[in-house]
């Protein structure tokens, strides 16, 4: 089933399931099969409490406090935080409630002990502002917000009547303060009345003074204002007879110039006049000659025109001839072209054909060597379970069927013919006997033993690979008979 759901005003709907990550916050959507929903009103709620706490002196006292807390609607990721956390309460409950208050408590009590009882009571606006800040701080983890925060005035916890007894303090040091505000205004009023008689008189002279200077300052300015009238008018009048005499002038000069424009007009007009009849004149001179040179060029136009006719008459049959000898021309290459395509693809195709007989030459050869190599993989098999599977027995069989030790044995005796081998027997002369018995005979023995063997080593060498013994080493002489032995110096 699909269901089409709407919220409130003050609602929002919280979708989560079927093909949502996390959850989704909607005022109204579609509910998918596998989806789960819920609504939760965002309107902020008021909480009243007293809030106990105590003062840095440790004087405790009650905070009266009404808070409108509620959802923060224009944040999206509070909005998320409030439906995972706090949605599926009732706003009014016990639980959202005691949380609030828990936080609420917390932070003013940590932040009453800090202050003294007069901080608190003297500065209720600051102490508010820190409390809310800090309240706030914590709501935001929740996706709270603080709407409105009002704090009443501070109450006495019973037994603990501190404000009680600083309002006694307070309208003592009241009425003795009466008292002596009573006294001083008597003894100002007393002298007060004294002070304002002779300040009266005082003032009195003080105007009548002020009142003569200033009467014979009126009249100096008075005096000295209808000077500065005259010197005005005057200069005034000095401007005006200046201007005068420069307009007399300025009208001088404009006659004196209109009448050489007038005269400078009448000369351009006579000379625009006779300007105007040389140029009728000019155009009438080269009307006549256009005129003239029409009539020659209709003249030779007509001549051109002819001899164009006839010249092209004859380039066209030059044209039409040379245009059917190419034609023609065109004609044979093209039927020779032709004819060896015909030839080409006559010879293609019976190159088509020669190959395509060699290709099933070579498939029937290719199948009779498959068929070749399975009959003989068969007899192979078959060799195999005749000898019950020995290997090296089938071998030997085959490699004396087909001959293969004779040709062995054949291409060996054609590796050794005609070698000629050397062979040298040498001996050194010295019998031992036995029961000689001087050890040290003996062990000198074996070292010329070992000595006398250098001499046919070397010449062994030497027959072998060419080589000689250095020269510092010694030579070696040639012999001829077994008897005669090599010898070494």
């Amino acid at each position: 089933m699909v269901w089409y759901k709407v919220a409130k005003p003050t609602e929002y709907l919280v979708i989560t399931g079927y093909n949502i990550k996390d959850i989704k916050l909607k005022k109204k959507a579609w509910i998918l099969p596998g989806q789960s929903w819920t609504k939760f009103d965002v309107s902020p709620v008021n909480y009243t409490f007293e809030v106990h706490a105590m003062s840095a002196e440790k004087l405790p006292f009650l905070l009266p406090a009404v808070f409108t807390i509620g959802p923060k609607v224009d944040d999206e990721e509070s909005l998320l935080r409030y439906a995972k956390l706090l949605s599926p309460h009732d706003r009014e409950s016990k639980d959202v409630k005691e949380l609030v208050q828990g936080i609420i408590e917390g932070e003013t009590r940590v932040l009453a002990a800090s202050m003294t009882m007069e901080d608190v009571f003297k500065g209720t606006k600051d102490f508010k502002k820190e409390v809310f800040d800090k309240v706030q701080l914590e709501l935001n983890q929740f996706g709270l917000w603080i709407y409105n925060a009002n704090i009443k005035q501070l109450v006495d916890v019973p037994g603990h009547e501190y404000f009680s007894y600083l309002g006694q303090k307070i309208q003592q040091e009241a009425a003795n303060q009466a008292k002596i505000d009573i006294s001083e205004a008597k003894m100002k009023g007393d002298t007060g009345a004294k002070q304002r008689e002779g300040l009266t008189a005082q003032n009195a002279a003080k105007i009548d003074k002020e009142t003569r200077i200033i009467a014979i300052q009126r009249k100096q300015e008075v005096d000295k204002e209808e000077k500065r009238i005259k010197s005005e008018l005057e200069v005034f009048k000095s401007k005006k007879d200046a201007e005068v005499e420069m307009a007399k002038a300025d009208l001088t000069t404009t006659m004196a110039g209109l009448s050489q424009q007038s005269k400078m007009a009448e000369v351009e007009a006579q000379k625009a006049v006779a300007l105007r009849e040389a140029e009728l004149q000019r155009e009438l001179e080269m009307k006549n000659a256009r005129t003239q040179t029409e009539r020659l060029k209709a003249d030779f136009l007509s001549k051109a025109s002819v001899e164009y006719d006839i010249k092209v008459q004859e380039a066209n049959a030059e044209f039409y001839r040379k245009q059917k000898a190419a034609e023609a021309v065109l004609f044979e290459k093209e039927k020779a072209a032709e004819a060896q395509r015909m030839n080409a693809e006559a010879a293609l195709f019976a190159r088509q054909q020669a190959v395509a007989g060699e290709l099933f030459a070579k498939q029937k050869e290719a199948e009779g060597l498959i068929a070749l190599a399975h009959a003989q993989g068969v007899y192979v098999q078959t060799m195999l379970n005749a000898f019950a599977g020995n290997y090296v027995a089938m071998r030997d069989y085959l490699m004396i069927n087909n001959g293969v030790y004779q040709e062995i044995a054949k291409t060996n005796a054609g590796a050794v013919a005609g070698l000629k081998p050397n062979i040298s027997v040498w001996t050194n002369g010295e019998h031992t006997s036995e029961g000689s018995g001087d050890s040290s005979n003996s062990a000198m023995k074996e070292i010329g033993g070992v000595y006398r063997m250098l001499p046919p080593l070397l010449k062994t060498v030497q027959e072998q690979t060419g080589m000689n013994p250095p020269s510092w080493l010694g030579t070696i002489t040639d012999f001829k008979s077994i008897s005669n032995a090599p010898r070494f110096t």
